[in-house]
């Protein structure tokens, strides 16, 4: 097993789910207005479709109150 270093995407979907609000807040403010587009409805899919693990929704519902909170 090799150890490669995790790609750019990796490490931001490692940020944004992990449930830290300074390491998500990070992370939603280096993206562009459309990858944040992008993001917020995939992380509502998350959060409220089927098919996702109970830690998935979890950490999804987490990265997106951090980022609600940054409107506030």
């Amino acid at each position: 097993m090799s150890s490669q270093p995790e790609s750019e995407a990796e490490l931001f979907w490692s940020a944004i789910l992990s449930e830290e609000p300074p390491r998500i807040r990070k992370a939603w403010l280096s993206l562009t207005d459309d990858e944040a587009a992008a993001v917020l409805a995939h992380l509502n899919k998350m959060a409220t479709e089927e098919g996702w693990a109970d830690v998935q929704r979890v950490s999804a519902g987490a990265a997106l109150r951090a980022i609600r909170a940054l409107a506030e």
